[in-house]
């Protein structure tokens, strides 16, 4: 896929985008190209989530190919239903792998409930009890069950190490609740949309800088502050720095500070 001239844009420093799904259908044709679009826009590192057995395998194989890429492992909430034991065997062995950096995706999610209430609490609890084993960081997914989540999260505290609570679009209340746990967060895109995201424009100011990390979530969420339109809608890993800026911005200071800052938390969290 071509960029318009308009959305080449490189970043002053180092970026590392820790959310991308590349593993997608609309990548297979475009891979390479796809990360060497990343790397030419400063995005050095990145992060592919896993969101089910076949999923993270398939994650932690494409990170295994190429470099400046790593892996999560884990089962999102809406296929909770598929946890059990050979799904547990299987997370656990990718877990062992050096490309896996991290448990997840994994979490809460009462929007949709593609999976019951209770599947997902199930599926969430052991995978909590995976990242107290192994010692990995959390990839955290919550969407309409920030009380529920926190509550689960406060019992584990003790037990698991830091976690990221990924493509964060809660409200204030929600918000504080993770920053008291020393939990980190993760915005992307969402703040560039003045319709749905205005909330998180403000609060991410409120957001201390060593616990903000930065993703697009794509080929999903594409910012709306591009001055370009994209071919077929596809986000990908070089626009990270159009969120970059976007934050930068918002929050008051240079887009090199925001970089450094974000990177210098991720490698640090992720142990890259």
């Amino acid at each position: 896929m071509l960029l318009a001239p308009e959305l080449r844009f490189a970043s002053p420093s180092a970026l590392v985008d820790i959310g991308v799904n590349l593993t997608h259908e609309s990548y297979a044709r475009d891979i390479e190209g796809t990360l060497l679009r990343a790397r030419a826009a400063g995005v050095s590192q990145q992060i592919l989530t896993g969101t089910s057995l076949d999923g993270s395998r398939e994650a932690q194989a494409l990170a295994a190919r190429y470099r400046g890429l790593s892996a999560t492992a884990g089962v999102h909430p809406h296929d909770a239903s598929q946890w059990n034991d050979g799904v547990e065997r299987g997370i656990r062995e990718l877990l062992a792998q050096p490309e896996v950096v991290a448990v997840g995706e994994c979490g809460l999610d009462f929007n949709r409930n593609f999976s019951t209430p209770a599947e997902q609490a199930r599926a969430f609890e052991a995978q909590l009890t995976l990242a107290a084993e192994t010692g990995l960081p959390l990839f955290l997914h919550e969407r309409d069950a920030g009380r529920q989540m926190l509550e689960m999260l406060k019992h584990w505290r003790d037990d698991i190490g830091h976690a990221v609570v990924h493509c964060f679009t809660g409200e204030r209340e929600t918000l504080y609740g993770y920053l008291d746990l020393d939990l980190h967060i993760g915005l992307t895109g969402w703040l560039c949309d003045e319709r749905r995201g205005e909330h998180l424009r403000s609060l991410c100011r409120e957001i201390p800088l060593e616990r903000l990390m930065l993703e697009t979530d794509c080929p999903y969420l594409v910012p709306r502050n591009l001055p370009a339109k994209l071919k077929g809608r596809r986000h990908e890993p070089s626009l990270l720095v159009w969120i970059m800026a976007e934050v930068a911005a918002l929050r008051g200071i240079g887009m090199e500070e925001l970089a450094e800052a974000t990177t210098a938390t991720a490698t640090r969290f992720f142990r890259l």
